[in-house]
């Protein structure tokens, strides 16, 4: 029997020194050549068919993200809510211990044919040492692979925790049924045929989730490769990587969509020098997802830092959760997502859905719930060392020190576009440092060779770089001789580390694997790249706690307005009464229906057409500005007689008339039920060019006033407000207080608010408000519940 490798704990990694578990013996090792298959396809066959009969994945189709869902539930093809019945299992201990570590695995499909994929997992179970039960369950075999197997899983005597499913799609439901029979807490569902494949697919998954919920079986996948829990030697996967990469036990622990991805970040964080605790494939997460895995991670005592690779959220209110529990219990997680070149909605009404990308919103997520999101995926791998033990930083100030300029300029210049402060040494730190002798400047970049002599200067920098307050973050950049001379180099790093320090990261110029090695081994982040080096830097500084949404901000007055008004678009003043009720300040306005009708204010006038039907009225040269009283009845008769002609099937309530509102400064502030993370709110520069604003604010709604404030200083355009030279200061402390409002209409839930927007929104001079002069909205009834 072959024997796949894991070796013992490695310095640097959760199990070792601070965090009180040392190292522990490596396991045997023989390995032999295995036929290796392309671990994006998935099983579509029974066991008796060719192994080449397998088809590729797909993407899920877009119904797994229908506008309208609401966050944490899964949708089937219908547009239904479909919730989890029963008590949360985001604390369930007896779930974590079958998911992750169980005492007994049934693997239902296995086949007795080595060179078939449904082997695998009882090889890769046997010879990795697992010391629980290994039960085949094989219809037409009673041994597989030398171990007695049975017919059905209720044959099978004994318990078991988690039960591994390999059978043809249409066969799912009845090995449900059987692990349902048998007590089996979970199941992960290896057969592809599911809700990747469309319609016909969905009904099949719902079924499948059905019958596992109506008996309490909890479902990994479909269409997954599994998992690996690699301190505890149990690889319950198909993946072929398991057999080809030495498995080393460490304190990273990674969730991923992507079932192919964990063979590329397993040999890619291990030819560093990094180890795993556990690896999980989440496949269609039709009942457990990223969320739940999270969750379980954050309890699991050998995971340090949890890395998720994510395609889409399909689960953001338990991945939140589970955020807010790593951060309450110190273990970073760090997030790279797919998608980053989506810049909108392929269908916006609003100016807001134009303006806010599918990547904006991804930011808001990740930050206001405690992710660190990085931008590629040697960032990915090289950013736990440098989060692991860490809170989010104070400040967004970094310090560089280097032994070769021009290399560490490409990491400096990388800092700078992505937004990062690179601080030079302070005042009493280059006094400190003069007095033994040695005398920088208060450049934000220190050159200082490292090599012979030079060495021990450029150590008490970086000693009195770490010890310093004025940056959150180092780095350290080193040039040849990080190749010529690595042990040297890394002891001269390490003698200057102090165990209790800032975050620390060395990127090395030249290509120095056994220094990168040397580095991780010994608890310090080491990069191969200069931009995976700043990714990773500017990701840690940018790393916030999770917000704290304010709760039951809005009146009651507007919940009940929107039940009253009903779902659909509504024309500009029924907007107007939703936003005044919810607490936006709104311009003065009324309604003429002919041309006889006067305003009761005095002009010059703003004339809009009033029609829910015709969103961007400028465009449609619906709108009329600065008209005088003298000319108001003209505008207005002509309005509406050109609106009949020219819209004929939009209806119109009539023109709206406010009075002309100047101020300092117009803005945007939107709003709109984002269908995989649910509300946010906007903020960027308003009026007709809004769309083309580059600068932009984004927060998960609701947002508190201090949250609002921090929305504004992100918008450089409207640093102005905060008093310019000799202009006035404008009221940002209501612009503030206009946006938390706003972005209570997150709690109106019946009808719930979709897209919501004032534009512009005027600002005056502080002590003055804001106004806002025009207003879109759109209701929609909440999905049904199943």
């Amino acid at each position: 029997m072959q024997s796949i490798r894991l070796r013992g704990r490695q310095r640097g990694h959760a199990g070792h020194g601070r965090h009180g578990i040392h190292a522990g013996d490596p396991g045997g090792v023989l390995r032999a050549p295995q036929p290796r298959l392309d671990d994006r396809r998935r099983l579509r066959r029974d066991d008796e068919k060719s192994p080449g009969r397998v088809h590729f994945r797909a993407p899920l189709p877009a119904a797994a993200a229908t506008p309208g869902c609401r966050r944490g539930v899964v949708l089937n093809r219908e547009n239904t809510v479909y919730e989890h019945s029963g008590n949360s299992l985001d604390n369930d201990r007896a779930l974590a211990q079958a998911f992750l570590r169980p005492r007994g695995v049934a693997l239902i499909g296995a086949s007795g044919d080595p060179k078939k994929i449904t082997s695998r997992p009882q090889r890769f179970l046997r010879a990795a040492g697992y010391a629980g039960r290994v039960v085949p369950v094989n219809p037409g075999r009673d041994e597989v692979l030398g171990e007695q197997a049975y017919r059905r899983l209720v044959d099978a005597p004994g318990e078991i925790d988690h039960a591994f499913i390999m059978v043809a799609a249409p066969e799912v439901p009845d090995a449900i049924r059987q692990c349902a029979e048998k007590g089996v807490r979970v199941a992960t569902i290896f057969s592809a045929g599911f809700a990747e494949l469309g319609d016909a697919g969905m009904v099949l998954q719902q079924e499948v989730l059905g019958i596992a919920r109506d008996h309490g079986v909890r479902i990994l996948g479909p269409n997954c490769l599994g998992l690996v829990n690699v301190q505890g030697h149990i690889p319950l996967t198909a993946n072929a990587v398991v057999e080809q990469e030495t498995l080393v036990p460490g304190f990273l622990s990674v969730v991923s969509q992507s079932g192919s991805m964990l063979g590329t970040l397993l040999s890619r964080a291990q030819s560093r020098g990094l180890g795993f605790s556990k690896l999980v494939s989440v496949g269609n997460e039709c009942d457990l997802a990223v969320g739940d895995i999270a969750n379980m991670l954050v309890d699991d005592p050998d995971t340090g830092v949890i890395l998720l690779f994510l395609e889409t959220f399909r689960d953001a209110d338990r991945l939140a959760r589970a955020a807010r529990r790593a951060h309450d219990a110190g273990k970073p997680i760090i997030a790279y997502k797919l998608g980053r070149s989506t810049v909108g909605r392929t269908i916006a009404n609003s100016h807001t859905g134009a303006i806010v990308g599918a990547d904006d919103v991804a930011n808001a997520y990740f930050r206001d719930h405690g992710i660190i999101r990085v931008e590629t995926m040697e960032g990915l791998i090289e950013a736990p060392q440098l989060v692991l033990g860490h809170r989010p930083p104070r400040t967004r100030r970094v310090g560089v020190i280097s032994g070769t300029g021009g290399v560490a300029a490409m990491v400096v210049d990388r800092l700078g576009v992505l937004g990062t402060e690179v601080a030079g040494p302070p005042q009493d730190m280059r006094e400190r440092l003069s007095a033994r002798g040695i005398e920088i400047s208060s450049a934000p970049l220190t050159d200082i060779p490292m090599g012979g002599s030079e060495g021990g200067r450029y150590s008490a920098i970086l000693s009195e770089l770490l010890a310093s307050d004025h940056c959150d973050a180092v780095v350290s950049v080193i040039g040849s001789s990080a190749r010529t001379n690595p042990q040297v180099i890394v002891d001269r790093v390490l003698n200057a580390a102090p165990r209790d320090r800032k975050p620390l990261a060395v990127f090395l110029g030249p290509k120095a694997e056994p220094g990168l090695a040397m580095l991780q081994q010994n608890g310090v982040a080491g990069f191969n790249t200069p931009e995976s080096c700043a990714d990773a830097v500017h990701a840690y500084l940018e790393w916030r706690a999770p917000a704290i949404h304010p709760s039951q901000s809005l009146p009651a007055a507007a919940a009940a307005l929107a039940a009253e008004l009903g779902a659909g678009s509504k024309h500009e003043q029924q907007a107007a009464r939703l936003f005044s009720a919810a607490g936006v300040p709104m311009a003065p306005n009324c309604v003429l229906r002919d041309a006889a009708q006067r305003p009761p204010f005095d002009g010059p006038y703003a004339v809009k057409l009033l029609s829910g039907d015709i969103p961007h009225k400028t465009d449609a040269g619906m709108v009329r500005l600065g008209v005088r009283d003298e000319d108001v009845r003209e505008v207005v008769g002509d309005m509406l007689e050109r609106a009949a002609r020219d819209f004929p099937a939009a209806r119109v309530e009539g023109v709206l008339v406010q009075p002309m509102v100047s101020g300092l400064a117009e803005v945007i502030v939107g709003y709109r039920r984002d269908p995989e993370v649910g509300p946010v709110v906007m903020l960027a520069m308003g009026g007709v060019t809004a769309e083309l604003t580059k600068s932009r604010s984004v927060r998960i709604a609701p947002v508190s006033v201090g949250d609002a404030m921090g929305m504004i200083d992100e918008i450089p355009e409207l640093a102005v407000l905060r008093g310019y030279r000799n202009l006035p200061a404008g009221d940002c402390e209501a612009l503030a207080r206009a946006i938390a409002a706003m972005s209570s209409l997150a709690e109106i839930t019946a009808p719930v608010v979709e897209d919501a927007e004032a534009n512009p929104l005027i600002v005056k001079e502080k002590g003055n408000g804001v106004l806002a002069v025009d207003s879109l909205v759109t209701l929609a009834l909440p999905p049904a519940k199943q």
